[in-house]
């Protein structure tokens, strides 16, 4: 069986969710296609056949859904007022002003006054009536066959001017709605315009201008000072600061050298560089952060699912009421006309549209501004999950940590010709501690020096003989035996390790030198970051760590964590973290991705650090921090409870406003435009309701 390949589209016009589903329904429908999946948060389908555009067009042409492949430029943008159904929402404003003057002058019944509307409704309504009566000819029951029910009905009882209403607010309601959503989904289309469509490549000894879908992995990138780097690399020649905002949101340029790592999209600000290209355009770290936007956009969280099951029962009740409503006061000797017109507003008021879009429209905005500032987030789900937080785990080494050791503390007669002695015999070992002393050397410039018979000690520390001299290195044990240490010394000493410090001793003949303290330092924000966590209302911070209890505690007490559990093997990590949730519910792991995986995968939010360089971080937490920094958490804990918050608030919207419209058939005072103004400030209010968590920043 031959497996037909999946093609990728993306939609213009594509403003409410009903009419997504019922797209995707279409499309599903056509003779060649096997399935087909509509990502209404990015604009986008998957079809898995042999459709073409112009089948799948006509799928959406109850809409007037365009259609592009991924590849081609973006559809041609066309302003607010130029799109053709504003247009005609402004010629139909103009046959309601004229008609509702006429009705004035002469009566509502007036044949140029119902001349006027019916133009009104025509103009304004067209799109509208030609999808609600195809909808109606297959039962198929939704925003648009409601009101071309209602404003069929307005007109066969004579509230022509009602109708005409109904029709100009709900294309203003079609056409607020459209523009809102395409500001919602703007951080999608920023992000696509990020990386440069060409890039400036060597070949054959001749820099040459190629698309970068035709560049190759081990090409090699021209990047001039003022350019965007076009493809994912590693610098082979320059030095230059590279502006990162775009990828991991850090707000100030990096400096990157020979054999750093950089990443498409990114713009390089001062020197020239040569960057041998790693990746093809399709797997660069922008296009896989798009891709998995668009499909954390698509993903349902717990609350979308629980709308669009309310949602399947809610329109078949709204349509059962309008008809009792119309139905049963007649029957018990009220006017038929009255409650016919009484029903046709409930069926406005009860359009789904607000209800149905109240919780997308609010996911799509939160994790589109999420990622504009480094950070993905997976879908839905974790975006609620990080807003019912209520404890968080952190791995210490390279999380709270640099995850390098640094040189923290020199102690010797005379501190520069003491390193240079020490660096110049660690320069021979592979050691991560003789590494941080060689580092420490350079940054001081200081030059080693020759050494002669350089010999590592297995679990000691290393020796060498320099200017005739034996020095040896390592340990406080293994030196303490060799040399005579003074009590005073030692007494330091312990207190460096107390604070978290590894200490290290040196001896010149077997006589005591002087000691260098190495630790892995603690992020300069990790400390803030934990504060306003705390204010964010995290009840519960917990460091989870291999290390020793000493240096764990040590670092504990310099940030203020809850507590700290040391010693802990991957398995006991896991249970650390089955603990937590038993006793706060929902817990956060923070990690590097890579390590403790057990750990992240048992927490209810898995959150990896430095995403940007690493694919298992993209690819398996459910968000990563693609900046090698925390700084971003509580901006994503913030940014996460406003997004549930406003989704309580959509749902209330919706419903309220529409329970409210409904009472007002108990005095009757319900009318269609009252019933489409319900409608409309539902669907308006959740929508720019939701447009505000694009306001939420670091």
């Amino acid at each position: 069986m031959v497996k037909v390949a999946k093609q990728e589209y993306r939609l213009e016009n594509l403003s409410c969710a009903n009419c997504a589903m019922k797209f995707e329904q279409n499309i599903k429908k056509l003779p060649d296609v096997e399935d087909a999946t509509v990502n209404f948060g990015a604009s986008k389908v998957s079809v898995i056949g042999k459709a073409t555009i112009g089948d799948i067009e006509k799928a959406g042409a109850f809409d007037g859904i365009k259609v592009t492949t991924v590849k081609q430029s973006q559809l041609e943008k066309i302003p607010f007022f130029k799109r053709k159904e504003n247009i005609l929402t402004v010629i139909s404003f103009v046959f309601l002003v004229i008609g509702i003057i006429a009705s004035f002058t002469y009566e509502e019944a007036h044949p140029l006054s119902i001349g006027l509307f019916m133009i009104s409704i025509v103009v304004g309504g067209f799109d509208l009536f030609r999808g609600g009566l195809a909808n109606l000819s297959r039962f198929y029951f939704d925003m648009k066959s409601l009101m071309t029910i209602a404003i069929i009905g307005a007109a066969i009882i004579g509230e022509w001017r009602e109708g005409a209403v109904v029709v100009f607010l709900f294309a203003v309601s079609e056409a607020l709605e459209a523009y809102s959503m395409n500001k919602a989904r703007q951080s999608i289309s920023h992000l696509m315009d990020i990386a440069p469509p060409t890039a400036t490549i060597r070949k054959d000894g001749k820099l040459i201008e190629v698309d970068t879908e035709f560049i190759q992995i081990n090409d090699v990138l021209i990047v001039k000072p003022g350019q965007k780097i076009a493809m994912d690399g590693i610098v082979l020649k320059g030095t230059s600061t590279i502006n990162q905002a775009s990828i991991t949101g850090e707000s100030l340029p990096v400096m990157k050298s020979v054999d750093d790592e950089v990443f498409a999209g990114t713009l390089n600000e001062e020197g020239s560089l040569e960057v041998r290209v790693t990746k093809r355009v399709e797997d660069t770290t922008i296009a896989k952060i798009i891709h998995l936007v668009e499909e954390a956009q698509a993903e349902k969280a717990p609350s979308q699912k629980f709308v669009d099951k309310f949602a399947k029962y809610y329109t078949p009740a709204i349509i059962m009421i309008a008809i009792l409503v119309a139905i049963i006061p007649p029957l018990f000797g009220s006017d038929w006309q009255t409650w016919i017109y009484q029903g046709l507003a409930v069926l406005v008021v009860g359009c789904p549209c607000a209800l149905v879009v109240s919780t997308p429209v609010a996911i799509v905005t939160a994790i589109g501004n999420a990622a504009k500032q480094g950070v993905l987030i997976k879908g839905g789900i974790h975006l609620e999950e990080i807003g019912r937080l209520q404890a968080i785990a952190f791995d210490k080494t390279g999380t709270l940590t640099k995850g390098y050791p640094e040189v923290t503390h020199v102690e010797a007669d005379a501190p520069k010709d003491f390193i240079q002695k020490v660096m110049s015999i660690e320069i021979y070992s592979q050691h991560p501690l003789a590494k941080a002393i060689v580092k420490y050397g350079a940054k001081e410039h200081i030059q080693s020096v020759e050494i002669e018979h350089f010999q590592s000690v297995t679990g000691k520390g290393a020796e060498g003989i320099v200017d005739g001299t034996k020095w040896s290195v390592g340990s406080v044990s293994w030196i303490s035996t060799i040399s005579t240490v003074s009590f005073e010394v030692i007494t330091k000493i312990e207190r460096l390790q107390t604070e978290g410090n590894t200490v290290m001793l040196a001896s010149a003949d077997g006589v005591y030198q002087g000691f260098i303290a190495v630790a892995d330092p603690i992020r300069e924000t990790s400390v803030n970051v934990l504060e306003q966590l705390k204010k964010a209302g995290i009840k519960h911070t917990v460091m989870l760590t291999g290390d020793d209890k000493r240096t764990a505690n040590a670092i504990a007490t310099k940030l203020g964590l809850t507590d700290v559990e040391a010693e802990l093997m991957p398995e006991q990590k896991l249970f650390a973290i089955k603990a937590l949730k038993e006793e706060y519910g929902t817990v956060a792991m923070v990690g590097d991705g890579v390590n403790d995986s057990p750990a992240l995968a048992a927490a209810s939010v898995g959150i990896a650090m430095g995403g940007a360089g690493t694919d298992a971080a993209l690819e398996t937490a459910d968000v990563a921090l693609m900046a090698d920094d925390l700084d971003k958490l509580p901006y994503t804990i913030r940014l996460s409870r406003k997004a549930l918050h406003i989704i309580k608030e959509n749902i209330m919207f919706a419903l309220g406003l529409k329970i409210i419209a409904l009472l007002l058939i108990i005095p009757g005072w319900l009318t269609l435009w009252i019933a489409i103004f319900a409608d409309m400030g539902a669907t308006l209010l959740v929508v720019l309701n939701s447009l505000r968590l694009i306001r939420i920043n670091k």
